[in-house]
Order: structure tokens, then sequence, then C-alpha cells
């Protein structure tokens, strides 16, 4: 009896991407992984923390190309929708317009403990010896309303140093990494991909990951589903009001040759893809886009003190600003349609229920094929 329940609740936890199910925002193609790993050399690591009945956490570790970061460094941009968060690092990308360490993701009061694990970690690598200061990236969402405890601040160095050393083109989604106890629109929100490609032959690749946790008026595809639902998948112990409240944070890597300034007009349009689902970026939502480029024509070369190379022209954005803008929207459909629902001892978020929503889309007449069984 036990094993078949177990198959049973298995069954009904199958989940599948946005796309396998016709939910297909925009016009433009996915690059072959429909993720952020679709632009040559980014990889993806993520380690997942849960333990006993109150944490459900994790580390997502996004790594711009495989060598030095510190040494051959790339042109980034930071963009703010909402400034409610803890964003370490922004101030000096912003300034300098670039990226000398990957870019980490955790629970809000984690963000010192993974820099400082990262920093002692990129440290002891090669040609590292003479550093003296280094600026480590590290954003978040607040994972702490219903399912982490996050006053644990349980992430320690070895959970950091496992999602940076394990980064690899797979990207998996949903209630994994940083998106182990994130809740979006009232249901289990998580970690979600998406990438599109400007032209089908020598066009750009723009790839997104977010790591969802936000509130608002769930729409998909244009659609109030979370309306019609007419119901939240938060269950709190104690039962507790739900109110919109979380952050989002979203990592854009392109191999478009871009400046930094740029790449913060593509950041700025990634927040036009969450609008689509429906947020509001309500006051105390910290709201964040960080872009780069792995172009090696904008390469930036640490101690060079000139640089040449050509650069994508204003004139040239429209395609990938409408890029990002349908990658980030999948990413987030795929957050959601991703994740599994979880508990711990403060209460239970259900992960949003698949056939309802396609049943809903279905109405519409809005799925771009006919959607299977989740």
């Amino acid at each position: 009896m036990l094993l078949v329940a177990s198959s049973r609740i298995l069954v009904a936890q199958e989940r599948a991407r946005a796309r396998a199910l016709g939910v297909v925002p925009g016009t433009l193609e996915p690059g072959p992984r429909n993720s952020m790993t679709d632009v040559a050399g980014v990889r993806v690591g993520q380690v997942t923390l849960t333990a006993g009945d109150s944490v459900r956490t994790g580390i997502t570790a996004i790594l711009p190309h495989a060598g030095n970061l510190f040494r051959d460094r790339v042109p980034a941009a930071v963009y703010v929708g909402n400034g409610f968060g803890k964003l370490l690092g922004s101030t000096q990308v912003s300034e300098l317009g670039e990226l000398e360490t990957p870019i980490l993701l955790t629970c809000t009061l984690c963000v010192w403990r993974a820099a400082d694990a990262m920093v002692a970690y990129l440290l002891e690598q090669p040609g590292m010896a003479e550093v003296r200061s280094i600026n480590p990236v590290v954003g978040e969402t607040n994972d702490g309303y219903v399912l982490n405890a996050i006053r644990r601040r349980p992430i320690d160095p070895d959970d950091v140093r496992r999602a940076l050393a394990s980064a690899s083109t797979q990207v998996a989604e949903g209630s994994v990494g940083a998106g182990t106890g994130t809740v979006a629109f009232g249901w289990k929100g998580g970690i979600g991909t998406s990438s599109r490609v400007t032209a089908k032959d020598s066009g750009y690749t723009v790839g997104v990951l977010v790591q969802s946790n936000y509130g608002g008026d769930l729409h998909i595809l244009g659609v109030p589903v979370g309306r019609a639902l007419g119901r939240r998948g938060v269950r709190h112990t104690p039962v507790d009001s739900v109110r919109a409240r979380g952050s989002v944070m979203i990592i854009v890597a392109t191999d478009a040759p871009l400046s930094d300034r740029n790449l913060r007009r593509l950041a700025s349009r990634a927040i036009l893809g969450v609008g689509r689902t429906g947020s509001a970026m309500d006051n105390g939502s910290g709201d964040y886009v960080i872009a780069f480029s792995t172009s090696a024509e904008v390469r930036r070369r640490n101690g060079e003190m000139r640089r040449s190379g050509s650069e994508l022209a204003n004139d040239a954005m429209s395609p990938l600003f409408q890029a990002v803008v349908e990658a980030t929207e999948e990413a987030v459909y795929n957050s959601l349609f991703m994740a599994r629902t979880v508990s711990s001892r403060h209460g239970t978020v259900e992960a949003l229920p698949i056939r309802e929503v396609l049943s809903i889309l279905r109405r519409y007449q809005v799925l771009a094929a006919p959607a299977r069984a989740p």
C-alpha cells in the first residue's frame, strides 16, 4: 500500500515546461535547449538545501564563461525595477560596466555568507595569488515567509563551492537551487529559464534565468489565470493572510557584442516580460535585472589600458529587445509550471494546478497546440 501511495504522489507531481503544453509566448524561436545556456559558454550550477522540517532554500550560480572571469571580464549592466532588495556588488557593476565574478542567487539573509564563500573560492583559483580586491555579485529573494527558516542562514561555504564547481549547460527548473523556497502569485515559484534567437541563420541569442518570488495578478498569454482559478496555493500554519510580497531576480545573457550602455537598455526590457505575467512591482518587491554579453569582441582583459572592438549600434537593438521580453515571460512560466508543491513546518505552498490552467487557456483559445496531459 505504501508503494502504491508513493507512486500516485509521484504521478501527481509530474511537471512539464510551458512550451511543451502549448504555452508559447511571442513569435521568435528559442534556442535548442530553450535555456540561458543556449548562449555559448554560459553555465549554471545549483545546490538545493532541504533539511528537517524548516530549511527550504539553495544556491543558483551563473557563470558567463569557463575561464577566469576576474582576468577576462564581460561587460554587464544592472537595471532596478523596484529597489527593495540586497543586490550585493551592484554599484561597481554600474560604475565600471563589467562583471568580475560569477553571479550567485540565494535567500535574503544568506547573501553575505554566499558572497564570502565565493570570494574565498575564487581567490584560491590559478592566477589569483596577487588579488587584493574582488567584487562578488550576489542577488536574492526572500523565501522566509512560508517555507524557509531564513533566520538560520543555512548556506555554508561547501554549498557555494558545489554550485560553482558543478555548473553545466543543463538547468533544472522549479523548486530547486535559489528557487527551492520561493512563492510566486501565491503558488510555488522557483527557477525558470528560456531563450530566443533573433534570426534563424546569423542571429544572436538571448538567454534568461529568473528566480520568481513575487506577487500580482497572474496572467498567462494575456489570460487572467489567477482570477479564474479563484484560490491561492499558500496554506499557512497557522492560517495567515497572503499579500503580494517578494521579489524577482532576472539574469540576462547574450552573445551579441553589446556595450554596458546597451546592456542596460536590454536589461530594462526584461521588466516588460515580468509585467506581462501580472506584476505591478509592489512597494516591498525587489525587482532586479543583471545583463551581460559573452561576445569575445567586447571582452575586457584585466590590466589593459586601451580597448578596441566592434559593438552593435543602437539601431540593431530592437530584435534583442523583443527577444528578452519573450524569453523573460516564458522563463517565469517555466518557473511556475516546473515547480512542485513544497511543505515545511510553517505551511505548504502548492504547485500551480496545471490541468486547471490548461483548461482555462483552452477556453480563451490561446494555446499554440493541443495540450497534452501533464
